[in-house]
């Protein structure tokens, strides 16, 4: 049972990896016994197909993404800061961003990107409702907005903008435009104290 758990760990790290790397659709189950130096059918003997294979990485992508944030908010960050935290974490799990990956998983495997986008949505929602009521609190956002309607405008965006026909990598570079996306947000719901926070927030810490 101890290496049946080993082996099913090492396939779901290496497979994540590559499909973050290359693609959802790019990777074959080939490629994937090829790089970690074991035979197909072991990788069969765990998941019965590679749909199997792909719903397993990206949910455990996804809860290991939401504990980390969850790890974040016990930090009582300054709420500016927060929002940039998470942003770090979301870069350093999801490869920089690329837009490839949610593209193929968009185009190939329907069912599952929609399971794993209302995952997401709950766990950006109570993050966000939480960050929105401190920085009301302590006068960093403003005081007459609209959560409900703030958190989606943001969250929504943020997965237009990773839409690899409305915004191809050709043309925007995915992290830098959803710094850019980040920062219009805080823009938006700032209070003066807030607005100020954020610019010397941008000249001290240089983020790409």
């Amino acid at each position: 049972m101890y290496i049946c758990s080993a082996v099913k760990n090492e396939i779901l790290q290496k497979a994540t990896q590559m499909f973050l790397d290359l693609g959802f659709k790019s990777v074959t189950m080939d490629d994937l016994a090829q790089e970690l130096a074991i035979s197909k059918k072991t990788i069969y003997t765990i998941y019965s197909n590679k749909s199997a294979l792909v719903e397993d990485c990206t949910l455990h992508l996804c809860e290991t993404i939401d504990n980390a944030i969850k790890d974040l908010g016990s930090e009582n960050r300054h709420p500016v800061d927060e929002l940039f935290q998470v942003r770090s974490i979301v870069k350093r799990f999801l490869n920089n961003e690329k837009s490839a990956p949610q593209y193929q998983l968009q185009k190939y495997f329907p069912r599952l990107f929609k399971k794993l986008k209302d995952r997401q949505l709950m766990i950006m929602r109570d993050f966000l409702m939480r960050n929105l009521e401190r920085g009301v609190k302590q006068g960093v956002y403003r005081s007459d907005l609209n959560p409900e309607l703030v958190y989606r405008l943001h969250f929504f965006t943020y997965f237009t903008l990773r839409d690899h026909d409305l915004f191809p990598e050709k043309l925007f570079d995915p992290s830098a435009t959803i710094l850019e996306h980040l920062k219009y947000h805080i823009r938006g719901i700032a209070t003066p104290t807030g607005a100020a926070f954020l610019e010397n927030y941008l000249n001290e810490h240089p983020i790409s």
